[in-house]
């Protein structure tokens, strides 16, 4: 009886082995098939030109940042574009959560903040070591425009609702200048900078209010020309609120490494990125306050 019994304590010591190896096996298996799965990042922008130029801009700088962030997280990353039609409709992905990450302008970045205090800055954008770009005010070449006091009276064509340069700074430059939205004799929001561009060539409006490198992109001909610039500091990338510290890193480390002119040559507004903090786009801050007194009290035909 003895022996019986030590016999079946052996085998049963033996079958818990065999079971603990299996679990063993299984658990390690799945931790390998946990770290070695595809990293799946959604990046958002806005439609600011057309979207098959959206397109163009992006690819080769996503592409490049899958493979730098493969090498450190050690991992496959595959990153899809998302591109909005609206700046409104990006805004809300970011702030929801719908994106991981995204490129808007810095208004953008203000009014996705206020709305989630979690999101946080990646990167932004720099032209040759250059944080600041230009918006610029346009009229047709032949135009007897020519100071922002003489747009009092005239139809003006802002960008997007919410644009940095086709909204709120362009209204900063306006109010400063003692035009107010009463003064004109309409306004409209016409979504894009080449629309705006577009539309004062048609002379459907007296003036419109665009980033400068589209101005200069689709004026070839000279058929408009500048009545007023102003600075606009460069675009920010952002990250959700929530975001995994590794991946946040991951991003930053894969943006600021990128120095491949090749990837960079699409995107005609900047060269490359740099570190940046919340202190840098206080003076947007300023300008989107100083929007509020070209609306007013009174506000022209739209």
């Amino acid at each position: 009886m003895k022996i019986f019994a030590k016999e079946k304590i052996g085998v049963l010591r033996i079958f818990g082995s065999i079971v603990l190896s299996v679990m063993l096996v299984i658990f390690f298996s799945e931790s390998v098939r946990s770290d070695s799965s595809t990293l799946s990042l959604t990046f958002g922008t806005y439609e600011s030109e057309k979207a098959a130029v959206v397109q163009q801009q992006f690819a080769p700088i996503l592409e490049y940042m899958q493979s730098q962030m493969k090498k450190r997280l050690g991992r496959a990353v595959d990153i899809k574009l998302k591109i909005y039609s609206t700046y409104e409709e990006g805004n809300d992905a970011i702030v929801k959560g719908e994106v991981d990450f995204a490129r808007f302008g810095p208004a953008s970045y203000i009014i996705a903040k206020e709305r989630n205090s979690k999101i946080k800055l990646i990167v932004m954008e720099h032209k040759d070591g250059k944080k600041l770009s230009k918006g610029v005010i346009v009229v047709p070449a032949q135009s007897p425009i020519k100071s922002l006091a003489d747009l009092k009276g005239r139809r003006f064509a802002f960008g997007d609702n919410t644009s940095t340069i086709g909204r709120y700074l362009s209204q900063a430059e306006l109010a400063k200048a003692g035009v107010r939205a009463s003064d004109l004799k309409s306004f409209d929001y016409l979504d894009r900078h080449d629309m705006v561009f577009k539309a004062v060539e048609t002379e459907v409006y007296d003036a419109g209010a665009l980033k400068e490198s589209t101005f200069k992109k689709l004026n070839k001909d000279g058929q408009l020309r500048v009545v007023h610039s102003f600075d606009n500091i460069t675009k920010p990338w952002i990250a959700k609120g929530g975001m995994e510290q590794n991946v946040f890193d991951a991003l930053k480390e894969a943006l600021l490494s990128l120095k491949d002119p090749e990837a960079m040559k699409n995107l005609k507004e900047a060269t490359g990125f740099l570190p940046t903090t919340d202190d840098e786009y206080v003076f947007v801050r300023k300008g989107m306050q100083l929007s509020k007194e070209f609306e007013g009290s009174g506000v022209a035909k739209r």
